[in-house]
C-alpha cells in the first residue's frame, strides 16, 4: 500500500465513522474566516442531503462546515475572481478549481441564507483551497436560499 496515499478512519461528533485517504485531504493554508486555526478538512456529501458539501476538519472534529454548490440554487451566480485568487491558487482554466459556498440555518430551520459573497475556492489538482472575498457583483454574505430549495435541502 502506498503510504502517501493511506485510508485513515475516525469518529467524528455530527457524522460518526468516517474513512477518507490522504489524498482526499483539502489543505486552506490561509485558514477560514473564524478558523484561523483550521487548516486541513475533507469534503463529505451525505445521503439525504444531497446538494450539500459538509467541510469537515481533520484539525477539529467537532468543527463541520455546510456548504453548497452556487449554481444548484442561484443559476444565475457569476462571480469573477480578483487576480489574485487566480494567482495564490494556480487556477488557469475553470475546469482547474471548484466553488462552494457557505450556507447558514437558523434556529429552527426557519430560513437558510448562502454567503455569495465570499465563495470557497478549491484548486481540484493540488487540492489547496481558499475562502475569497469578491471585488464585484453586489453578492451578500446572507443571501435568502428560495423557500423551494430549503425544502429541497432539508435536514441539514
Amino acid at each position: 500500500m502506498d503510504t502517501a496515499d493511506r485510508e485513515i478512519t475516525l469518529d467524528l461528533p455530527r457524522f460518526g465513522t468516517c474513512s477518507y485517504r490522504d489524498s482526499e485531504v483539502l489543505t486552506f493554508p490561509w485558514g477560514l474566516p473564524g478558523f484561523g486555526s483550521l487548516r486541513h478538512f475533507i469534503a463529505l456529501s451525505l445521503e439525504g442531503q444531497e446538494k450539500f458539501v459538509w467541510l469537515q476538519s481533520l484539525d477539529d472534529p467537532s468543527i463541520a462546515l455546510p456548504t453548497a454548490d452556487p449554481w444548484q440554487i442561484f443559476g444565475e451566480y457569476a462571480p469573477q475572481l480578483p487576480p489574485y485568487a487566480l494567482s495564490s491558487l494556480e487556477l488557469r482554466s475553470p475546469d482547474d478549481f471548484a466553488t462552494l459556498c457557505v450556507v447558514v440555518v437558523t434556529a429552527g430551520a426557519a430560513e437558510m441564507t448562502m454567503n455569495l459573497l465570499a465563495p470557497i475556492v478549491v484548486n481540484l489538482r493540488s487540492r489547496v483551497g481558499r475562502q475569497i472575498t469578491l471585488e464585484t457583483g453586489g453578492y451578500s454574505v446572507r443571501t435568502p436560499i428560495p423557500r423551494k430549495a430549503s425544502a429541497a435541502t432539508a435536514g441539514a
